[in-house]
């Protein structure tokens, strides 16, 4: 498909800069193609209303790491210079997929120093060397430390990676180690959150517990590919980033419950959503799954066992606006998009939410 298909106008105003205070006090439109009033405005407070008893929430439980490292490249016969890295991506236990900058200038081999030494003395330098590079400026960093050890370091001198169109409005502060992380993460490994569940409180859990609405959990680590634009004008010719995941064989089990007795499956976020689609069968039932998925939802995919969809507002152009366009349908979500724009709805990460039925 044509990736101007995709394409609309936000106003810069509709760029959300911090989240909403209470969290669940955000609005939240709800897409539902099948009623005749196909859009209805709420907040995210209201959702409960939405669901029915016996009805799973599904979230993605990966942490936010301070994946964001600035440091100074070292190459035998030349001076240092400075470069950045996103990690996004684990492959070892000292090893780690990156997108580095300035890419064009790292080499295979290079050593890289990360972190200011009086902030890391105390832990132990963070080092590393280039093991591999790839397309688009990502490198495979072997560090010098491994495990708990290097995850201690991470966490001292990398900053959190606001995306980048926060990122260019403001400089990451110590309140986004909070407001950038959703209340039940408990995974190390993410890049960017599942944003969805930013929006969810105490309060809110407690509702949808009264409401009979069940939570189960996944994870699917973010990676930094996630805010990468896409360069192609075509589908066919975009390759997906891959990310890690898994789902446990108690989860699906339990989820294939909730399908058998009539209940829907509600993803929290399109994180969660592509590791249900990509855990499922062709049959709908969904099993245990672990490993990394670059799964590419377009129009005219079958959804095998997700029947709603919690979700913020998307890029334009953008692999997740293609895939809530395959969801409840291409006309549906610009209609929903011009909607929420001419309305004031808060965009992308700290922004608005939705709550997708699907189309078929």
């Amino acid at each position: 498909m044509r990736v101007d298909l995709f394409d609309f106008e936000l106003p810069d105003e509709r760029i959300a800069l911090r989240p909403a205070e209470p969290r669940d006090s955000a609005r939240l439109l709800v897409v539902d193609p099948h009623r005749e009033a196909q859009l209805s405005d709420h907040r995210v407070s209201d959702l409960p209303s939405f669901l029915k008893p016996g009805d799973a929430l599904v979230f993605n439980d990966t942490k936010v790491i301070p994946a964001q490292l600035e440091g100074i490249r070292h190459r035998e016969g030349a001076g240092g210079q400075q470069v950045s890295a996103t990690l996004h991506m684990r492959v070892g236990a000292n090893r780690w997929k990156a997108f580095a900058k300035p890419g064009k200038r790292i080499k295979v081999g290079d050593r890289i120093a990360f972190g200011d030494s009086g902030e890391s003395c105390l832990l132990g330098a963070l080092d590393c060397t280039v093991e591999e590079k790839g397309e688009g400026g990502e490198v495979t960093l072997a560090f010098d430390l491994s495990g708990p050890a290097l995850d201690e370091v991470i966490h001292s001198v990398g900053h959190i990676p606001l995306p980048p169109y926060i990122a260019a409005k403001r400089a990451e502060d110590e309140r986004d180690r909070a407001d950038y992380q959703t209340i039940y993460a408990r995974e190390d490994g993410a890049v960017a959150a599942p944003t969805a569940g930013l929006h969810f409180t105490p309060e809110l859990f407690a509702a949808l517990d009264k409401a009979g609405i069940e939570r189960h959990f996944v994870t699917l680590h973010v990676g930094a590919g996630t805010f990468l634009p896409m360069k192609v004008d075509d589908t066919d010719d975009h390759k997906m980033h891959l990310e890690s995941g898994y789902v446990s064989d108690e989860t699906a089990a339990r989820l294939n419950a909730v399908k058998a007795r009539g209940g829907r499956i509600v993803c929290v976020g399109t994180t969660s959503l592509r590791l249900i689609e990509s855990a499922a069968q062709n049959s709908g039932e969904i099993r245990g799954w672990a490993g990394a998925t670059g799964i590419f939802i377009t129009p005219g995919y079958r959804f095998r066992a997700v029947d709603a969809l919690m979700t913020n507002f998307h890029l334009p152009r953008s692999t997740l606006f293609m895939l809530v366009s395959a969801f409840a349908g291409l006309e549906t979500m610009h209609a929903a998009y011009d909607h929420a724009i001419s309305t004031g709805y808060r965009f992308y990460s700290y922004g608005d939410s939705s709550l997708l039925f699907r189309k078929d």
